[in-house]
């Protein structure tokens, strides 16, 4: 058996630890498990040693522990020891800082803050610490123990930003909140998420120039029952105490979104911030060269170097006269002289991006009056590469024979990513293998395996009628896809295919959304003389090797999103459908005729250091079909369990 040094090392830490545990007494055996090691430590001074949070009061268990583990790190610094973790149970403190009780007092500052911006606004902070003197070394344990109280709710949230046209965007878009009046616990992160709906919200109804830093909002704890004229001062004070008690009992809050008022008119400008501006002209520098000294900024000032191209509404700038006019105009989602969405900017941006003929997309604007103009900056990738691949790989046996066989692959692809001017993909591929045997009672040559495939991806659809719609789409391609393959296995078969594919691709936010219509697979099998004597051993291995021809249309769909109380988990939902059909009865003993639906979906919760990746899957497939294809699926479209994609994460 082969030992490798990090294996042997800590087979030895074992060893180590299990002889202390055998030799040593329970009191010092706990000892070694809890020793925490101080590195230059003062001398004859207390020093802090350990931190400890005690949270209690009226919460939730689990709601305790978090707060715990979250106020940790607000320790001000000179009162926090940082211990560093040594095989999982040894610590390490290094130049710890001295002790002094000064200190508590930025400490409970910065809890009380943390936890105010949590909600808590009747929190009750008390500090203690004790001294152990442990070989000549005073070690202070701080500890701070915590009364959170109750999380204040808000009450009611309204809108008064001062200006109609926000006022009314507001108040129709009010459903849309995420905060509950009399549910939601008040929470700087919750304001923050509000305000942010807000910005986006505006800035889609052309305020371009608007901030969350041009919005505020006020939270009113008062008891609205103080509002009331009392004359009587003991009725006032009788008042006073009474609202003091049920906000101790039930505190809320009112929240009322508002125009920040700032004397610092850079940040706050009634002029421009709350203004409404269209989109104006849209120019195009789709040859930009990262090598080249040419700055954005500048050409933006001056382009003169550039030829252009000008229509009423764009200007192309170029060079070389790489790239054609149209594939930019028809993903650019925004319009001269309709009012600014960020929603369409930033579509405009990511769909150039993902076409694959830039490999970045850069953006500046100019103001004029009511209008932006937009100057796109595009930096081409690479037009042409080609990658060859060298495959090697070990069959110990198949359900044919229990040979071990030794494969060799070669596989070549040359990608254009801009043919014709008009960023549209293209990739060749070229595909060989053999497998060789080195049993003697068997020939060396085994199986050749060769095909070609062939893809073109045009970045808009192409059909023969107008497609409705395209307006919300982002990323829609047309791909079509030929793919031949030929597959010789010495002594049982040769298997010929010809795949052809034509689909439309899009997506609309976090949705993909894939049709291929039609789908064509045209299958030819020789059977020879082995494969011949396998079917009279086993007369189920017939039906796999049936090869019928597929006519049919897939349609697909995915979802990828993040959990709403989770940001750290991503959730992932695919669903797709494939459904065969025989056109002509003339066809009927030679067309599959199937049905077959699938769902899958997948859970990634991430955590600080490990992940869990959760998967379910199920698929339904049926021939309705009759003849001589029999009744089961056709043998490349039946579920196999194994494999690298099909069983990973379960």
């Amino acid at each position: 058996m082969h030992f490798t040094g990090k294996l042997l090392y800590y087979l030895s830490a074992a060893f180590f630890i299990l002889c202390l545990l055998t030799s040593c007494s329970e009191q010092k055996v706990l000892l070694v498990f809890n020793r925490t090691i101080v590195k230059n430590p003062p001398k004859d001074t207390p020093f802090v040693f350990d931190n400890k949070i005690n949270v209690t009061g009226d919460i939730p268990k689990d709601e305790k522990t978090q707060l715990g583990e979250d106020l940790m790190n607000y320790w001000d610094d000179s009162l926090f020891a940082r211990k560093v973790q040594k095989f999982g149970f040894f610590y390490t403190i290094k130049n710890p800082p001295l002790f002094d009780t000064i200190n508590f007092i930025r400490t409970r500052a910065y809890m009380s803050s943390y936890l105010r911006s949590l909600g808590y606004y009747n929190t009750i902070l008390s500090n203690s610490f004790h001294i152990d003197t442990t070989t000549n070394q005073l070690r202070t344990t701080v500890i701070m123990d915590i009364v959170p109280g109750k999380k204040t709710i808000i009450d009611s949230l309204g809108y008064d930003i001062e200006n109609t046209t926000l006022q009314n965007i507001a108040l129709r878009n009010a459903k849309n909140t995420a905060i509950i009046p009399g549910k939601t616990p008040f929470g700087k992160q919750v304001i923050a998420s509000e305000l942010d709906r807000l910005v986006s919200l505006f800035r889609r109804r052309g305020y371009f120039l608007l901030t969350r830093d041009n919005l505020v909002a006020e939270a009113d704890t008062t008891d609205l029952a103080l509002l009331q004229k009392i004359t009587d001062p003991f009725l006032q004070a009788e008042a006073m105490s009474a609202a003091t008690e049920r906000r101790k009992i039930n505190p809320t809050s009112i929240i009322t979104i508002r125009k920040r008022e700032d004397e610092d008119s850079s940040r706050n400008n009634s002029d421009t911030a709350f203004r409404q501006y269209y989109i104006g002209h849209i120019y195009y520098y789709p040859e930009m060269n990262a090598l080249e000294d040419l700055q954005p900024d500048s050409l933006v000032n001056d382009s003169s170097s550039f030829k252009k191209i000008s229509t009423q509404n764009f200007t192309l700038f170029y060079k070389k006269g790489l790239f054609n006019f149209k594939p930019l105009r028809e993903h650019t989602y925004m319009r001269k002289g309709i009012l600014y969405n960020d929603d369409n900017f930033y579509k405009t941006v990511n769909t150039l991006s993902q076409m694959g003929a830039w490999q970045s997309v850069d953006a500046r604007t100019v103001m004029k009056a009511d209008t932006v103009d937009f100057y796109y900056f595009l930096y081409p990738a690479k037009k042409q590469n080609i990658t060859v691949d060298l495959e090697a790989s070990r069959n110990t046996g198949d359900f044919l024979s229990s040979n071990t066989l030794f494969g060799l692959a070669f596989n070549i692809t040359y990608r254009n990513r801009n043919l014709w001017k008009n960023a549209i993909q293209s990739s060749t591929g070229l595909r060989n293998g053999v497998e060789l045997s080195f049993d003697k009672n068997n020939p060396f040559l085994q199986t050749i395996q060769s095909s070609v495939n062939q893809t073109f991806s045009f970045p808009r659809f192409i059909a023969p009628f107008k497609i409705t719609g395209t307006a919300k789409m982002e990323a829609r391609r047309t791909i079509f896809t030929m793919n031949a393959s030929y597959s010789d296995r010495k002594d049982y078969f040769r298997l010929r295919s010809l795949i052809g594919i034509w689909a439309y691709e899009w997506k609309i936010k976090n949705r993909i959304f894939q049709w291929k219509i039609p789908n064509i697979e045209l299958y030819s099998l020789d059977t020879l003389p082995l494969l011949e004597e396998a079917f009279k051993s086993n007369p189920y291995l017939r039906t796999s090797f049936y090869t019928g021809y597929v006519a049919s249309t897939q349609f697909t769909f995915n979802i990828t999103y993040p959990n709403k109380r989770n940001p750290n988990t991503t959730n992932y939902i695919r669903a797709s459908g494939e459904l065969a059909v025989a056109p002509f009865k003339a066809l009927n003993d030679k067309l599959y005729q199937f049905i077959k639906i699938e769902g899958e979906y997948r859970r990634l919760m991430q955590f600080r250091k490990t992940s869990i990746a959760l998967r379910a899957f199920a698929g339904l497939g049926y021939n309705y079909g009759s003849g001589n294809l029999g009744s089961k699926l056709p043998f490349y479209k039946q579920y196999v369990g194994g494999g690298p994609n099909s069983m990973r994460a379960w």
